[in-house]
């Protein structure tokens, strides 16, 4: 069975240190972050089955940051924190995350609470489903890319890029609502973004498979065309 992957934000180092050892002992590979805002970074461009988030963390709060992943992720997330005030655990699950642990707490405990929610994470997923357009197929998941059963290597924005623009497959999308879709409408940044990823696409599909996915109607923005 593939190891599932654990993203801890806590900024106590001895408590990141003993909880991730802890979860490597029973089978999990973690990576820790002790800032806000270089966790969502990585949270962002990596994969992962789990976040455990302390609310109060440098550069960025934990509730922060639980928006801005449940903006494109489902992956379940515990909050771990000091607090033990009522409003502070409604503002936790308010922002996404599926459960609270307010410390000091026994590792047993949050072990038992992760379970629990990795059980509820697979019990049924309404989202689940297989996309398919002229061979290619995703697989949303396991957020897994295929063309021809040949997986495809994607990064985490190029996949949240194509899965848009398959399940909006012959509509032509500008780029401001792809940028508002994938990036979300607080990004901050150059617009030609967009074309970027686009040609990122391109070279590891299109041009890989030596077929025409992703179309372009200049002036006006990209769709992908199903034959």
């Amino acid at each position: 069975m593939e190891r599932k992957k654990i993203l801890l934000i806590e900024d106590e180092v001895k408590l990141a240190r003993f909880v991730e050892l802890e979860l490597r002992y029973e089978g999990y590979d973690v990576a820790v972050c002790h800032d806000g805002r270089d966790g969502l970074k990585q949270a962002t461009e990596e994969n992962f089955d789990m976040l455990l988030l302390d609310l109060m963390l440098p550069g960025l709060n934990g509730i922060e940051i639980c928006r801005r992943v449940r903006k494109f992720s489902g992956i379940p997330i515990i909050m771990l924190t000091a607090k033990d005030e009522v409003m502070d655990k409604v503002a936790g699950l308010d922002s996404g995350a599926d459960d609270y642990l307010t410390k000091p707490f026994a590792i047993e405990e949050l072990l038992a609470r992760m379970r629990v929610a990795f059980k509820h994470a697979t019990a049924g997923n309404p989202n689940k489903m297989i996309l398919e357009v002229q061979g290619l197929q995703i697989d949303t998941d396991k957020r897994l890319v295929t063309v021809d059963d040949q997986v495809v290597d994607l990064t985490k924005k190029e996949y949240e890029l194509l899965l848009y623009l398959v399940q909006n497959k012959n509509i032509v999308l500008s780029r401001e609502q792809i940028l508002n879709e994938v990036w979300g409408y607080s990004y901050i940044g150059e617009t030609n973004v967009v074309d970027v990823y686009i040609r990122y696409l391109r070279s590891k599909i299109d041009e890989a498979f030596d077929r025409k996915y992703i179309h372009t109607i200049r002036g006006v923005g990209y769709y992908v065309k199903d034959e």
